[in-house]
């Protein structure tokens, strides 16, 4: 009886839900050199699947993403504006 309580506990720990995060990451975009520019990078980023809120700032040089983390991570947000033209970095 309690190899079957430990047997229950064990599949119920490994079929429990992983919970995602929101995550928010400032990308430093300095190849950003228009007004215009900023909204090629939003483009960019908003087409990657997770991403829920992108502010970009010319004046600041940078994105502002948040995304779910179970759907994406920072090397994809890195590479979206890098395939877009405006390579980022995470900003310090």
């Amino acid at each position: 009886m309690k190899k079957l309580a430990t047997i229950f506990a064990l599949t119920a720990a490994f079929n429990a839900p992983v919970w995602a995060a929101t995550k928010t990451v400032t990308l430093s975009v300095s190849g950003m050199t228009c007004a215009a520019c900023p909204i090629t990078v939003k483009k960019a980023l908003t087409k990657v699947e997770g991403v829920a809120k992108t502010e970009v700032s010319f004046e600041r040089k940078e994105a502002v993403v948040t995304f779910d983390d179970a759907k994406t991570n920072v090397s994809a947000l890195i590479e979206a504006t890098t395939d877009a033209g405006y390579p980022s970095r995470v900003a310090q």
